[in-house]
């Protein structure tokens, strides 16, 4: 597996092994199994996925030294503030079985509970995320679904810049402004429901391009995320196709396809407002 490196020199592999919305049951730890013995060495959950458990059996069962295997969670809406991300912080320790995790995100800007006040807030919560950075308990921290207004926000108060943006970026939604901004800031993206929650299989030109070069249509998703120099998410509970989608190494997309991939404008749908969603 390769690796980016994060601001703080960090390395990341390339593409993890999403969750959401995977059972937090046995279901869930052969998933999670399936994809590390597959290759997989960066698992992504959260703290609202509740499948956090499931993981860390996972991790354990199979028997690969923790220190190989990459843990990204994210802090749960309702556990924004300094001392509600202390005290689930230590519960996702306790849930995934380990004394650490590789990265924390703040995993909303805004949510509903804390519309009116998500700037202090947020500002208390980054605090609490750098203090267990610089305690050792995580390794690095970062965001997920910010765009700019809230990172600026966010950046009038942190010691420490975020190293990662997760949000939603497939074929057709590449958030080209928000993109660039986070990497100008040294930011990696991650890119969430790379296959844009399944709905790509449908879009014909995908289909088209699977043919042209004898790959699935996930395969060439994951492969243009790569391109685009993003830390694709695919998630799956089948095993022949958690297999398939780390199988992206060994072949690449021409510039005219990755544009074409790109500008499928809303092929699958957009990103949801963060400011306006009841979460």
């Amino acid at each position: 597996m390769e690796n980016y490196t994060l601001l703080n020199g960090v390395s990341i592999p390339v593409i993890g092994f999403g969750t959401w919305q995977t059972p937090g049951d046995k279901t869930g730890t052969e998933a999670v199994l399936t994809a590390l013995q597959a290759g997989y060495r960066h698992i992504d959950t959260a703290q609202g996925y509740r499948n956090e458990q499931a993981v860390g059996e996972a991790v354990k069962k199979s028997g690969i030294p923790r220190e190989e295997v990459f843990i990204t969670s994210k802090l749960d809406n309702p556990m924004h503030g300094y001392d509600n991300t202390i005290s689930s912080f230590e519960k996702t320790l306790e849930k995934l079985g380990t004394d650490y995790v590789d990265l924390f995100l703040i995993h909303w800007p805004n949510p509903l509970e804390y519309r009116s006040s998500w700037q202090k807030t947020n500002a208390e919560t980054w605090k609490a995320f750098e203090e267990l950075y610089e305690a050792g308990k995580i390794r690095a921290i970062g965001i997920s679904n910010f765009r700019q207004h809230h990172i600026d926000e966010l950046m009038k108060s942190a010691k420490i810049p975020p190293m990662v943006n997760q949000i939603r970026l497939c074929p057709g939604e590449t958030q080209s402004e928000l993109v660039e901004y986070c990497k100008n800031r040294g930011m990696l993206l991650e890119a969430y429901s790379p296959l844009g929650t399944g709905k790509i299989f449908s879009v014909e030109q995908m289909k088209a391009l699977a043919q042209k070069y004898n790959r699935s249509v996930a395969q060439i998703c994951i492969r243009w995320s790569l391109q685009n120099g993003w830390l694709p998410l695919p998630k799956s509970v089948s095993a022949e196709r958690i297999k398939e989608n780390l199988d992206v190494f060994d072949f690449e997309l021409t510039k005219e396809d990755v544009l074409m991939i790109s500008g499928l404008t809303g092929c699958v749908g957009l990103s949801m407002d963060p400011d306006k969603t009841n979460w």
